[in-house]
This record gives structure tokens, sequence and C-alpha cells, in this order.
């Protein structure tokens, strides 16, 4: 059971996306220029549709934080769609095509709707701004810890990026942060933007591989003894509940299986003072479900966006015969925007796993208690090495 969760609400092109976020401690100082940052972070990108520019998002807190602190209550945000003017006094037409690749016909047949606008609306990759303004609180929970968590494209398209793999991570962010594909190989971003031009020109979709790191965690997070407390688990589902997310992975996790055990474990070493550490990081952070105190690694893969201007073959459910989609706005490349959107499910999970950890109702009490966490340490290891049975 989780102890920090959240809800959004609101259509694409409503007046407001809502969200509430719940089981935040008490006496975390909330920077609104920092959530701001990473709601603007989120509509930067090279290939970003026409919504982007309409769109100034900003959160409005509503509840849960006085004197710019958390009370411990729920903290409610409200962000508002400037595009819902342009739709307010607006006859909307009946929208009877479902276009592959989206909830439209799914949704259709789920909830019984007579317009498919009414799942375009909800399923829209619209509601990840309230996600983000929820991660980016989440983000800066974790930074009283010293945690970190922030991405970068690695591929988009055919064209893969590969000299970041020789930066530190905190090299690999400010690389990607100069760009607008997000892309700490700089070479690789040109080719990306090239990449992207022609797929704007053929107007079609791209898709793309892009990875979410968090620095600074604690050994100990997470827990192998049920499945759903799992950190592995929660990753995944956190990470592919994002639109257009088709595929998730915990570090190298695909060339890991094409490898022998001997390949792919981190083998454990121990320095002069006792500290236990692992020269490699394949596992990705993560053993058991449980975190390493290395950094953890999440990997997604993005589907091009479904809709494209192209129109795609389908049936108009009003007539029954087969009829052409018709475009809708949208994204031609969104994978540097889903790096940020990431970001924040990623952080969401952390924080609550530490939440977990660490109990308590107030910050002070939880950052009091986190420095007595025990460590990978043959200190804080005593064995004892002593035989014994089951069940005596």
């Amino acid at each position: 059971m989780m102890i920090l969760r959240f809800l959004t609400a609101g259509e694409s092109h409503g007046p407001q996306l809502t969200a509430i976020l719940e089981g935040m401690p008490a006496g975390l100082t909330i920077d609104a220029d920092g959530i701001r940052h990473e709601l603007q972070r989120r509509q930067k990108a090279y290939g970003a549709g026409g919504r982007m520019k309409i769109e100034k998002d900003m959160a409005h807190i509503t509840g849960g934080v006085m004197n710019g602190h958390t009370t411990g209550g729920p903290i409610a945000l409200n962000l508002v769609n400037r595009d819902w003017a342009n739709w307010a006094e607006k006859d909307i037409v009946p929208m009877t095509t479902p276009r592959p690749g989206h909830a439209d016909l799914t949704a259709a047949v789920k909830y019984g709707y007579g317009d498919l606008r009414l799942a375009l609306e909800r399923a829209s990759a619209r509601e990840t701004a309230a996600r983000v303004a929820v991660g980016a609180i989440c983000k800066q929970y974790l930074a009283a810890f010293g945690i970190r968590v922030q991405g970068y494209v690695t591929a988009i398209g055919q064209v893969q990026a590969s000299a970041h793999e020789a930066l530190s991570y905190e090299e690999r962010f400010a690389q990607a942060e100069s760009n607008d594909l997000r892309c700490p190989d700089l070479q690789a971003a040109e080719a990306m933007r090239e990449v992207v031009q022609q797929c704007m020109q053929a107007k079609d979709t791209l898709g793309g591989i892009f990875e979410v790191v968090g620095l600074g965690l604690p050994v100990g997070l997470g827990s192998h003894v049920q499945w759903d407390r799992r950190l592995t688990g929660s990753l995944l589902a956190a990470v592919g509940s994002i639109p257009a997310i088709k595929g998730v992975e915990i570090g190298p996790a695909f060339a890991n299986a094409a490898l022998f055990g001997t390949q792919v474990h981190d083998e454990i070493f121990r320095d002069a003072d006792g500290k236990l550490f692992r020269q490699s990081n394949r596992a990705g952070g993560l053993e058991g479900g449980i975190t390493t105190g290395e950094a953890l690694i999440v990997r997604a893969a993005m589907k091009p966006i479904s809709t494209v201007l192209n129109p795609r073959r389908s049936v108009d459910l009003a007539t029954g015969e087969a009829a052409p989609t018709t475009y809708e706005r949208s994204d031609f490349n969104a994978v540097p925007r889903a790096v940020v959107v990431a970001e924040a499910m990623v952080a969401l999970v952390l924080a609550d796993a530490l939440l977990q950890k660490l109990g308590g109702d107030s910050l002070s009490a939880q950052q009091a208690r986190y420095q007595h966490l025990r460590r990978a340490h043959l200190d804080d290891l005593p064995m004892d090495n002593v035989p014994w049975r089951f069940n005596t």
C-alpha cells in the first residue's frame, strides 16, 4: 500500500487540470519556481506540436501548503488550460471515426461513449502536466535527502546516442538540458534533429528511447517480501503508465537477457574500511526489488505518437463505412518531453519508498532517522554465523 499517492482530473481542452497529492510529510519547503521550472522543461522539445505554443503551464497550489511549507495534509494543485478559451464557446463536431493507436475505439467499447472525443479528452497526454507538477514536489522531497532524479534521450527513431556513455551522470544531465532534443550526446542530437525534421516534412511521427536515473539513493528502499513491495514492479508500472510508453526496463535488462549470468551479475567487493561496493551496475540499481545504493537506471521505449497528419484507414462508427481518420493537433516527436514525465513518475515511486522506510509525519523527524539507516558496511551487518534449523 503506497503512503504517497495522487489523483489527477480534467480534460485536454477543459478549463483546467487538477491534482491532489496525499501523504507528503509536514515541514517540506515548497519552491514554486522549482515546480514552474519542471513544467517548462516538459514543454521543451524539437518536434513539439502547436499546443505548446499556447500553454504557459503554472501550478497554483490551493491546499496543503501554508507559509511556503507542507502541512501534512493533501496538496491540491490546479493548472489552467489556456487553450480552453478557444473551445469554451465552440460547438464540438462529433468524432465518430476511431484513430489507430489511440484509446478512441477501446474506450468507446468499454464505456459506451456516443462520441469518441470523450475518450480523447481524458486519454490525452495533456494530463501529464499535472503529473509533472506532482513529481516536482516529490523531487523537492527527495532533494532534502540528497537524492536526485533526472533523465535524457538516448535514441530517436534509428539515431542512437553513444558518446554520453563516457560521461558522468551529472555531465549527461547538463549536456542533455543544453539542447531541445534532451540528448547528452551532442553529435547524436544534431542527427536526431535532422531525422525529426525529415519526419515533420513527411507528415509522420517518431518514437525513441530515454533513461531516467536516480542518484544518491540509500541501500534498502523497497522489499523482496511481497510482489507489490518490489521497487522493480512499481517503477515499471509507473513509467509504463505514461501515454505511448510501450516498454520499460531496469538497467540494460534486455541486453542482459542475451548474456551468461557470469557476464551480468555485479560482483561485490570491500574496501579497507569495510564498505561493500560493486565495480559495475548491470543490475540497474536494484537487486531483489531493493535499491543497492548504485545509480538507479530506468530505460523506456516510446512508440511514435499515434496522431499523424497522413490519414490512417479506419471505420466511421456512425455510418459503418470505411473512412480516413481526421487529424487532431499533436507532436511529431514527444520523446524529450516524455523524459520529464518519466522523471516525475520515478520520483513519486522513490519518494513513496523513502517514506515507507523512514515513517513519521514531519520532514525533520525523517531526516533524523535517515542519518541512522543501515549501510552496506561490515559494521552494520553482524552475522550470527551459527547453524540453525527451521521450526525449532
